[in-house]
Order: structure tokens, then sequence, then C-alpha cells
């Protein structure tokens, strides 16, 4: 976000800024079963508001009373499939006639200090097919639900009263890419705001963060892309301030820059940082970085506030004994990823969910041993990140296309052409927005869509990108062991097999990115898995599928309360019934039986029995950045129980 002054963007929050407007709240809304029940002029600035109703914004259309929430897990909701192949009857990007479309309309009141500046719409997330108007006019179009679409919108709006529509269809082509494992739900499903910069800003940043070769100094650089909006050529001075977690500044420095009207320029930084202070999990140590944009002839300015955290990320041969494995290091070590898979959801409102219940979910993530998350199957909003890097959680960010509904054959999209600018786009939009936070460890190109040319397409740029940049591994369960992927990352691998290719060795790192299917009484063989795990080198972890039911709340004819799920709603509705109930915490948090299984074997610390009759064990400590002494061991010698 933009600042003013240096004060302000080091004290307040993202939406403390004077140039963000948060469109949260009620809005009206109207809505059709199909879209061609729509009115001609309902995006015109000056249709009646009548027969609209009221939204809460954010928060999925169907869980508000508009439509059916439908569950399933890998067809398409919105066509028909033949029940022997299990294909859809209809060739893609085939929609049916009956899309539902609901319209949300908001006056909004541009502020008179934003007279001079660029203003900027921000929908975090809509589901599915969105379009943008402004006073009437048409501004743009989105259909990839989660990640941010930005439009420019300075030339539509007036100083004072406007209005701002989304149109959104629940149904779009993009849907054929987004068949994961949940509530089909639509709508807006994040934060909306309008911010705004001066004619003379930041368009875009890119920072390294690393370690050098002995692990122990910081490599820093820094590059900017800067934006003239404005009719002329402009000069500016580019400086940033990186500083400490005291709040000194520890590196500054100030270039100039000129930019042709209506063009960018980039300048770079280089430093280096002695004793840096490192990010991982156990230690999520972070620096504040301060970027400032002042105009020549300009009193005030743009300063730009990031969190930075440094940390290497590399895949290299280790020897352990007489084995040689090629593993997955942080800042120098083997580390083991004791994971979880996530969604989004909210029992209340859908899929939008709270910085509170995020919190929520990562204080017990942590209280029982969980030291990263798979974004299943799609990146997360931006305080996600945000609150991963301050709690120290590796994030397995995953780029949101699934057309599991289309299997792995023939028919799948990422074998096809005319599909590669959707599975790019997509790809590009994850890495854009999520490249510079330091929790984000690896890169997943999508999940259960096949693996063809438009994913090999997909790898490609992703390694291209990470070259001179951060080295993050890039990954894709259904790649196998195809050159695509740089782990294999299968799923739901027997204990027996994880023994073999854990003995016999691998020719990378292999860390599961789905197992221990978290479904009723489950996750009680976890134990025997993570032996294999702990004891070969290559076996570096695995993820639970997966963190919370995606329950929502429900009050029955009896006023009784209740957790509902496919099938509880609509009539002939398609469904898969409780399979969207498989977490190891209920839809309100509170942690299932099986979590006690999963602490356990992801406990910290070990104990091997070495002289039973003299009393001497030994204590291992599964840490890779933490010694014992902060710790404070009582322990109990029983027999037989």
């Amino acid at each position: 976000m933009t600042y003013t002054d240096k004060t302000d963007a080091l004290n307040s929050r993202f939406e403390e800024s004077k140039y963000y407007m948060s469109l949260n709240g009620t809005w009206k809304f109207y809505f059709v079963d199909g879209y061609k029940q729509l009115p001609e002029n309902i995006t015109d600035s000056t249709v009646s508001l009548t027969d609209w109703k009221d939204i809460k914004v954010p928060g999925n259309w169907e869980i508000q009373g508009f439509g059916t929430p439908i569950y399933v897990n890998h067809p398409y909701e919105f066509v028909e499939r033949d029940p022997k192949t299990r294909y859809p009857k209809m060739e893609p990007p085939y929609l049916p006639e009956m899309n539902p479309v609901g319209v949300y309309r908001k006056e909004i009141d541009i502020p008179e200090d934003w007279d001079e500046r660029e203003i900027f719409l921000t929908l975090d997330g809509a589901k599915s097919g969105v379009y943008v108007y402004v006073n009437g006019k048409e501004v743009g179009y989105s259909e990839d639900s989660k990640t941010s679409a930005e439009f420019n919108i300075t030339k539509y709006v007036n100083s004072g009263k406007n209005s701002l529509v989304l149109k959104i269809f629940r149904w779009s082509t993009g849907s054929y890419l987004e068949a994961q494992d949940f509530f089909r739900i639509s709508g807006i499903e994040r934060d909306v705001f309008l911010w705004s910069q001066p004619k003379t800003s930041l368009r875009d940043f890119r920072v390294i963060s690393t370690l050098d070769d002995d692990y122990r100094n910081g490599v820093f650089e820094l590059e900017t892309t800067v934006r003239n909006y404005g009719n002329s050529v402009s000069y500016a001075n580019v400086t940033f301030e990186l500083l400490d977690q005291l709040g000194e500044t520890i590196l500054t420095e100030t270039k100039p820059i000129g930019i042709q009207r209506g063009g960018e320029s980039a300048i770079k930084f280089n430093a280096e940082i002695p004793n840096v202070a490192t990010w991982t999990s156990e230690h999520p140590n972070l620096y504040k970085l301060l970027i400032t944009i002042n105009k020549e002839g300009e009193e005030n300015g743009e300063v730009v506030p990031y969190t930075v955290g440094f940390r290497r990320f590399e895949i290299k041969t280790v020897v352990t004994g007489d084995r040689k494995d090629r593993l997955f290091l942080v800042n120098g070590q083997p580390i083991k990823f004791k994971g979880v898979n996530i969604h989004e959801t909210n029992p209340e409102t859908g899929h939008y969910v709270t910085e509170e219940i995020m919190r929520k979910d990562f204080e017990i993530m942590k209280l029982n041993n969980i030291n990263t998350v798979r974004l299943a199957h799609y990146p997360q909003s931006r305080r996600f990140y945000e609150l991963c890097n301050e709690i120290g959680l590796y994030v397995y960010d995953e780029a949101n296309i699934e057309s599991h509904g289309l299997y792995y054959g023939d028919k799948s999209p990422s074998r096809h052409p005319e599909w590669e600018q959707t599975h790019m786009d997509r790809t590009v939009n994850m890495f854009e927005r999520n490249k510079n936070q330091p929790s984000v460890t690896f890169w997943s190109l999508g999940n259960e869509a096949g693996n063809g040319i438009n994913f090999f397409h997909t790898y490609k740029y992703l390694k291209d990108q990470e070259r001179n940049f951060m080295n993050r591994p890039v990954n894709y369960e259904r790649s196998l062991w195809d050159m695509n992927t740089d782990m294999y990352v299968p799923q739901y691998p027997s204990a027996a097999w994880l023994e073999e290719i854990g003995s016999k060795g691998s020719d990378r790192p292999i860390i599961p990115s789905e197992y221990s299917h978290a479904m009723g009484n489950s996750n009680g063989n976890l134990d025997i898995q993570w032996e294999a795990i702990y004891k070969y080198p290559n076996l570096q972890g695995a993820y639970i599928w997966d963190w919370v039911d995606q329950g929502i709340a429900k009050t029955d004819e009896n006023g009784n309360k209740f957790w509902a799920y496919g099938g509880d709603y609509g009539t002939d509705a398609p469904s898969d019934g409780n399979f969207v109930i498989n977490g190891l915490v209920a839809p309100d948090r509170v942690p299932h039986p099986a979590i006690n299984e999963v602490k356990y074997v992801h406990q910290n610390f070990a104990f091997e029995v070495v002289n039973i009759d003299k009393g001497i064990f030994r204590v291992i400590n599964r840490q890779y950045f933490s010694n014992t002494d902060n710790y404070a061991f009582k322990y109990y010698i029983t027999e037989n129980g």
C-alpha cells in the first residue's frame, strides 16, 4: 500500500492509508437464475434500485439466500456427465443457458485529494466471470477468481459520487480450471477496495533477500519499476531503506531516475548485510523495507513499505553416511516439512475468511507442530501470506488450476494449445502477486489437471523467473517423475511405499502433497509413515488432507444448528455428500481427536533408550535452527503403562 510519509508507512495498517478506501459492507444486489433474465440496462448508473436487495460483501451469494450451494469433488456441477465415461456430455467451453448472474452496485465518493492521482479498483477474489462498470461504462473483465484483479479506473471516475457495478456470472470458461474439491459457490469472496497513487509512482518491485554460501551474511538486491502516468517526462529520486527488528536503519541509498511520459523505468540496488537475522519457521525474523519515490519539484512523494525475510532455498547433493541424496535445503538445512492442506472456508460466509479465523488456524497449527501449509488449490488472500511471514509457516503456493472433471487423458485442457494462455495467466498472476513474500517456499503448477504441454510451459516460466531470483522449487503432483517438477510430490502413498523409496533413494526430494486423509476416525497410521520420513533423508515431509471441515452453518426446522455439506441444499442437486468434511478441525476450528496423533508424530523432540538399567536416554532435537537452551524436560519412566 502507498503512504505519504515514512511515519505513516511504519505505523499504519494496510487499510489505514489515507489512499485506501474499503468497499466492504452492504451493497445493492440484483440476482437472476439465468443471464437472459437480466434487464438490458442493468449496469446503467441511472437504473432504478427499487427491485434490488441488500447483500453483504465479502460473502458468497448462495450462503445469503441467492441460488443453491453445490458440493462436488471433481465433476463440473454445471454440465451433465456421462455415467460410463464420467466425462461431461458437452465439450468445453460449453456453459448452460441457465447461468445465474449476480449484479452488485455501490455508490462511491472519490476524495477531493485524489483528484490528481491514479485510482485503482482491486477485487481480491470474485467468482467466476466478473465484468466491471463505472458510471455505466465497461472497464474490464476477469475470471481468475482466486488472485487479485486490478483495474485502473482513473478515466472513468469523477470527483464526488460515482456508480460502481460488478456483474458476476456463476460459471465462466474459467470454471473449467476451477474444479477444486470444495463448495462451488459464487460472488465476491474477498476484500474489495479502491486505492490511489501519484502520477509518478512505484509500479512494481522485486526483492532478492537470500544468504551467501556460508549462510551467515544477507544478500540484498532490489529492483524498482517506476511508472509515469503524466503527459510529460518525469524525473524523480528513488530511495530505499531497510530497517531491522529494532526499527534501526541498516541500509539506505538514493538514485535518480527519468521516465518518459506514459512509460516505465527500472533501477537496481545491491547490498550485503553481515550476520543477518534469518527467516525460518522456527525463527521468523523480519526486516522492514521502505521504498520512496520523490518526484522532482514536489514536496510529498510516495512511500511503500514491505516485509523482508532473509532465507536461502536450494536443491543440492547431500552426503549422509554412505548415501548421497539431492535434498531441498532451507538456509543449508534439509528440513522435514510437517504440513497440512488448507481451503478457504468460513461456516458463516462461505469462502471469505477473516483475519481472526486465519490467526486461530495458525495458532492451532503451531501448537500441533505443523510448520507448513499447502494452498489447496489456489493462492490465498494477501493477509494470509503476511501472517505466515510473521508467525513462521513455509507456504506451498499453488496456481488456481484444477481441471479434474476432464481427468488426465486426451481431454485434459493441459494438452490443448487453446488453453495454454489461461494456464499461463493464472501462473503469472500467482507469481507476480506473491513473488516477494518471505514465507513462499515452493510454487505449484496446479492440482489434478493432467500433465500436458501447457504445464511444461508454465514450469519453464516459473523456472525462468526464479533462476536469478530466490531459486524456489517448482512442483506439480501430476508430473509424477516427469521433468516438469523439481520434487516428487505424489498423493496418498502407503507407508510401505515410503519405506521402499526411502531405502532405495530417488533423484529428487519426495514430499507427498496429500496423504493421511483426515475424514472421520482417520490419521491412525501416521506414525508408521513418519518412521520412514524421519529415517530416510530423501523423504522430506508430507501434507495431510486437509486442515478444516468445510461445513456451512445451517439451522433445521426445529431450530437446531448443524454443519451442512453436499446434499443439504437444493433438490436433486449434484452432490458428493460429506466428502467435504475431512479436516483436522471442525468448521468452527474446534480440533478433532485425531490432531493429537498429528501433534505427537510431529513433535520436535524424540527419545531413545541407550541403557535402561542405568537410566540413560538419548534426546533427539528434530529442529534445525533451535537448540535446547530454552527448554525444560520433565520425564517419567514407566513399564507396561
